[in-house]
């Protein structure tokens, strides 16, 4: 999977209108226009552009695993066997369809993905590690990490100025 190269620099408009979005995803258009100070026809097209050239990649509802009864969530690092690297990315396609498996990140180091996932409970998150993850014949080991406290982090649209 190549990593598209970013070669034109986002202006100061556009950077207003990422930060305002990633704060509110669902702001109308008008409301977004009046907070950047531009007319409304020439924000739709700014956001247009943003989301064609993948700037923004998506707005969605972020859920709370909590009230869809998965009050567990946790990191897994995941190792595959040396042999399985041709497999990588029908791995990450395959397990990022899993009930459980929130995020996917295919990272540098020891380890080859990380994945982010919630449960039940335990005995929930034990099964899906033991008895699903680890038997699959790609995976050579894992490790997990429960999460006691997930804070969203905001990504910031640009250098302070």
């Amino acid at each position: 999977m190549a990593v598209p190269q970013i070669v034109s620099a986002l202006d100061d408009v556009d950077r207003r209108i990422l930060a305002i979005l990633q704060e509110d995803g669902r702001i109308a258009n008008n409301a977004l226009a009046d907070a950047v100070g531009i007319s409304a026809s020439t924000c739709l097209a700014r956001v247009r552009t943003l989301r064609s050239r993948g700037a923004i990649r998506g707005i969605y509802a972020d859920l709370d695993p909590r009230w869809l009864g998965m009050p567990i969530q946790a990191m897994i690092s995941v190792q595959l066997q040396s042999d399985s690297r041709a497999a990588i990315s029908k791995f990450s396609a395959f397990i990022a369809k899993h009930h459980s498996v929130l995020n996917v990140y295919f990272v540098s180091g020891s380890y080859d993905f990380l994945l982010h996932v919630a449960a039940a409970d335990t005995d929930d998150l034990r099964s899906f590690v033991v008895e699903e993850l680890s038997e699959m014949p790609q995976v050579a080991g894992t490790e997990t990490h429960l999460i006691f406290e997930h804070i969203r982090g905001r990504l910031a649209a640009g250098p302070e100025k």
